[in-house]
């Protein structure tokens, strides 16, 4: 999960992103922690990008969106680089969090220890079920639903996490933009709709293995010879 920062230009105002740079970004970031671990101090833009899995020339074009950080016929500073990076992904500072849903999914995500070193603190958990209010999961006590805005206030959240069942995701989005959330990250297997100036990122866990099986039936559909097979 990133909040992106948007460059700003010479005279104050915002640079956009085009979303598929920022989606790539953290796979930078990744990639350069991975050098910055093995010792690496500068790389080139060719070795940057077999990291990440992606070519030389989408690489520095997605790096030029963030500034010019590369030295022709040196390469990128690793620890320069990624501090740049982490810096426009707002991972310089701590974002909390307050997830909705203390299912499975819920309390897994909780216990997450790969959001601590990103940037992101789990600060409330809160859930409609009275059965699970008052709770200790992964060391924080479940919130009933009712006090969302409060806590929201008191804590100056701006990011909510949706890990409820799909039926009830619209009535949680509605909760958390009216509490004063701002960025929503929804696992719900259902689409909400927010209002402009509310960003909402979607996880469908049941989308992604069905692509995966697609992928599968295309592999066991083919013979010997490559060619593919009618079902």
């Amino acid at each position: 999960m990133t909040i992106l920062r948007s460059p700003r230009l010479a005279d104050g105002t915002a640079r956009g992103i085009p979303d598929a740079t920022v989606a790539r970004l953290p796979v930078y970031l990744r990639a350069l922690n991975a050098l910055a671990d093995q010792g690496v101090l500068s790389c080139a833009s060719g070795e940057l990008a077999e990291q990440a899995g992606v070519n030389p020339a989408k690489l520095r074009k997605d790096l030029s969106y963030l500034g010019s950080y590369g030295t022709r016929g040196v390469g990128y500073d690793v620890e320069y680089l990624r501090y740049q990076i982490a810096r426009e992904m707002g991972q310089t500072q701590d974002w909390d969090v307050v997830i909705v849903g203390v299912g499975n999914l819920g309390s897994a995500l909780s216990a997450y220890q790969g959001f601590s070193t990103r940037g992101i603190r789990v600060a409330a958990l809160v859930d409609a079920d009275p059965a699970r209010v008052g709770a200790e999961v992964s060391g924080i006590v479940v919130s009933p639903v009712d006090q969302l805005g409060a806590i929201v206030a008191e804590r100056r959240i701006s990011i909510g996490v949706i890990a409820t069942p799909g039926e009830a995701a619209q009535e949680v989005a509605d909760r958390l933009v009216a509490a004063g959330i701002t960025s929503i990250l929804n696992f719900a297997p259902a689409l909400v709709q927010v209002p402009e100036g509310v960003d909402v990122r979607k996880v469908d866990l049941s989308i992604e293995l069905q692509i995966l099986a697609y992928h599968e039936q295309r592999k066991t559909s083919r013979d010997a010879t490559g060619k593919e097979v009618g079902v």
